[in-house]
C-alpha cells in the first residue's frame, strides 16, 4: 500500500438492555474471555436455531443481518459462513455499551471476536449516493464520486490525507449482483474509527490486530488474550514457563519490552506520531510469544487529528484533560494548547508498569539492586518533574534507561535458568 506525502506509514528509514447471551444471561463487560457458565458449545448464527430462539436479546441479531443479506441490503466477504454455510458459531456476548457490540465466535475452528460500533446496521446514516441513485443495484454510482467519499470519511476519522492508492483497503471490490450491499456495508464499515485504523495499520505493525473479514456492519479480528485488572499480572500469566517465581518474573518483563516497542513504534515509524488516549489493561492483549497488541483503538489518534481535539476552550488545565491525553490551559486566550503534554510512555508507565515494578518482583534470581533501579525509574517515568517548559511527558533517555535495565533483568533470569 502506498501512501501520499502527508502519511507514509513505512517504517521510517441489542435494544437497550445490557448484554446478551445464551438463555438471556448477562455477562461481565470484562474482555477476560473466561468461557461462562451455560453457555455450552458453539451455536450457528441461523435463524431457526432453537438456542437462538431462546437468547433473551439476541447479540448478533443474526436473522435481521442474514436477511438483510439475502435482500442484498449488506454484504461481506464473511456473510457466506455467517448465513449460509453455519461455519460462523457463537459463543458469548463479551461487551454491550451505548450500542457497542463485541462479540466471541468460532469462525472455521478459530476463535474471533465480531466488533461493531452499533447493534443495528439501520443505525449507521446511509451512503447518500445510494439513496440517489436509481441505477439496478447501485451498479451507476459514478466512481469518481466514490472515490471522493472513500477518501472524505477516512481524511475525518484519521486527520490525514491519503492517496487513491491508499484506498485499498476500504474500496468494496468488483461490481456485481450485490454491488449495493457492498457499498453499504462498506459505508457502515467506514464509520467505525477503530475499524479505519485496524485495516490501515495491520500490515505496518505487529501491535494492531488484523481484520479478518466482515459481513455487513460487524468485522472480526483474531481472538487474543485481553488484559484485566481483575488478573493479579494483568494479562493471564498462569503458564509462563521457566523457574519458579523466574517464570512470571521473565513474562512480565517480555511484555513490558514489548510494551516498549509498541510506544516507539508509534512514536516514530510514522510520519505522524499515533497518540493513545485510553490506556488500561482491558485494552491491550498478548500474543503467545508477549507481544503486546492493541485491541481497542476507539481512542487513538494520529497527530493531527490530536491536535484538533485538544485545542478547545478552556478556563483551567482540568478542562484541557482528553481521557489519558492532556494539554494546558492559556489563560490569555482560554484556550487549550494543540500540543499534547504528557506522552505514551508516561502514561504506560502509570497506569501499567507501576502495577508490577512498584513492588520487588516476585524472584530471587533478580538482584536487589535491579529491582530497585527498575523500580526508581518507572516512577520517575510515571511522574516526570514538570520543567519550565511545562511538560509533563517522560523525556526519551527514559525510554532507553528502561529498556536497558528490563534487558538486564532478563539476562539475570536466564542466567539463574542456566
Amino acid at each position: 500500500m502506498t501512501a501520499s506525502s502527508s502519511f507514509n506509514p513505512t517504517l521510517n528509514s441489542s435494544p437497550a438492555g445490557g448484554l446478551c447471551g445464551p438463555q438471556g444471561k448477562g455477562f461481565s463487560a470484562q474482555l477476560d474471555y473466561q468461557q461462562p457458565e451455560g453457555s455450552g458449545q458453539a451455536v450457528p448464527f441461523s435463524d431457526t436455531h432453537p438456542r437462538n430462539r431462546a437468547l433473551h436479546c439476541d447479540c448478533l441479531s443474526p436473522s435481521f443481518q442474514c436477511r438483510d443479506y439475502r435482500r442484498g441490503v449488506l454484504a461481506g466477504d464473511l456473510c457466506v459462513d455467517l448465513c449460509v454455510a453455519g461455519k460462523l458459531l457463537f459463543r458469548r456476548c463479551l461487551h454491550h455499551n451505548r450500542g457497542k457490540k463485541v462479540l466471541q465466535a468460532d469462525w472455521r475452528g478459530r476463535p474471533v471476536v465480531l466488533k461493531s460500533k452499533e447493534e443495528a446496521f439501520s443505525s449507521f446514516p446511509p451512503l447518500g449516493l445510494l439513496e440517489e441513485e436509481a441505477g439496478e443495484g447501485g451498479q451507476d454510482v459514478p466512481e469518481a464520486e466514490l472515490l471522493l467519499m472513500v477518501a472524505g470519511e477516512v481524511k475525518s476519522v484519521l486527520g490525514l490525507e491519503l492517496s487513491n492508492s491508499s484506498l485499498g483497503p476500504w474500496w468494496p471490490g468488483r461490481r456485481g449482483p450485490r454491488w449495493r450491499g457492498q457499498l453499504a456495508s462498506l459505508w457502515a464499515l467506514l464509520q467505525q474509527e477503530e475499524y479505519v485504523y485496524f485495516s490501515l495499520l495491520q500490515d505496518l505493525s505487529p501491535h494492531v490486530l488484523p481484520v479478518l473479514g466482515s459481513c455487513g456492519h460487524f468485522y472480526a479480528v483474531e481472538f487474543l488474550a485481553a488484559g484485566s485488572p481483575h488478573h493479579r499480572a494483568l494479562f493471564p500469566l498462569d503458564r509462563a514457563p521457566g523457574v519458579p517465581g523466574g517464570g512470571q518474573a521473565k513474562a512480565i518483563s517480555d511484555i513490558a519490552l514489548s510494551f516498549l516497542d509498541m510506544v516507539n513504534h508509534f512514536d516514530s515509524d510514522f510520519s505522524h506520531r499515533l497518540h493513545l488516549c485510553d490506556i488500561k489493561p482491558e485494552n491491550f492483549a498478548i500474543r503467545s510469544d508477549f507481544t503486546v497488541v492493541a485491541i481497542d483503538v476507539d481512542m487513538a489518534f494520529f497527530e493531527p487529528k490530536m491536535r484538533e481535539i485538544l485545542e478547545q476552550n478552556c478556563t483551567g488545565d482540568e478542562d484541557c484533560n482528553f481521557f489519558d491525553c492532556f494539554s494546558r490551559c492559556d489563560l490569555r486566550v482560554n484556550k487549550c494548547g494543540a500540543q499534547r503534554v504528557n506522552n505514551n510512555l508516561q502514561v504506560i508507565c502509570d497506569k501499567i508498569f507501576r502495577h508490577w515494578f512498584s513492588a520487588p518482583l516476585k524472584s530471587s534470581a533478580v538482584s536487589f539492586q535491579l529491582q530497585l533501579q527498575l523500580q526508581e525509574a518507572v516512577q520517575e517515568c510515571a511522574d516526570p518533574v514538570v520543567s519550565s517548559g511545562n511538560t509533563q511527558r517522560a523525556a526519551p533517555s527514559m525510554f532507553w534507561k528502561l529498556r536497558r535495565l528490563l534487558q538486564a533483568t532478563l539476562r539475570e533470569l536466564q542466567e539463574a535458568e542456566e
